[in-house]
């Protein structure tokens, strides 16, 4: 997956003509806090909500003194490159240009977690399982013996690292409602079990751990 496939064309970028005012009416209409300043098709850079605040809200953002400078993903970038500019930079959209500096389009936190909601693997039927790993101990390849010696299958798995920089958090999507005997597989090999959640459940799941994958891939 590449970056020029999440692009959302329905947020017109700023002219340097535009003041803050319009600025901060269009970031209320689409609920973001960033929008990208484009002219004659160049990137010129993102403007925030702060910026607005700070340099008054009735000047031309063309005279802005802007905090971000040009945070931007290509067309051709993967998915994972999106993720981390926009967790470093702490940014709600993400501009796409082309090899020529070309403004193509932006990307939303929306539009990201769409494509995660809506990928095969968190689509399909099945529980959630949070396992607390030493870092040091941490090998998929056991994890998935121990899931599959269970007649079951991990749809897609995620790591988070903890507080505690030698611990991490493993999240894994299984195909399996019930998964009482996959626990207790994983207790029996001394796993720490954090948490499961059932399919109900996993909606609420995946916005919560959203934020916990940015920071993951800023690691």
């Amino acid at each position: 997956m590449i970056a020029s496939t999440l692009i959302s064309n329905s947020i017109i970028p700023l002219r340097t003509s535009d003041t803050g005012r319009e600025a901060l009416s269009l970031m209320r209409e689409f609920n973001v806090t960033h929008l990208p300043i484009v002219n004659n098709e160049q990137l010129l850079g993102l403007v925030s909500e702060e910026d607005i605040v700070n340099q008054g809200i009735d000047e031309d953002i063309g005279s802005y003194s802007l905090t971000l400078n040009r945070p931007y993903v290509k067309g051709s970038d993967h998915i994972y490159d999106v993720i981390r500019q926009l967790g470093e930079h702490h940014l709600t959209v993400i501009p796409v240009i082309d090899y020529d500096d070309n403004y193509l389009g932006l990307i939303t936190q929306d539009n990201l977690l769409r494509f995660f909601a809506e990928a095969g693997s968190f689509t399909e039927q099945g529980s959630i399982v949070v396992l607390e790993i030493a870092k040091r101990d941490y090998s998929l390849a056991e994890i998935s013996r121990i899931v599959e010696s269970e007649n079951a299958a991990i749809l897609s798995s995620f790591v988070t690292t903890n507080l505690d920089r030698s611990v991490v958090d493993v999240t894994l999507k299984i195909n399996r409602k019930e998964i009482q005997h996959i626990i207790a597989s994983f207790e029996r090999f001394n796993y720490k079990i954090k948490g499961t959640f059932s399919e109900n459940d996993y909606s609420d799941a995946l916005m919560d751990r959203y934020d916990a994958f940015i920071a993951y891939l800023n690691v």
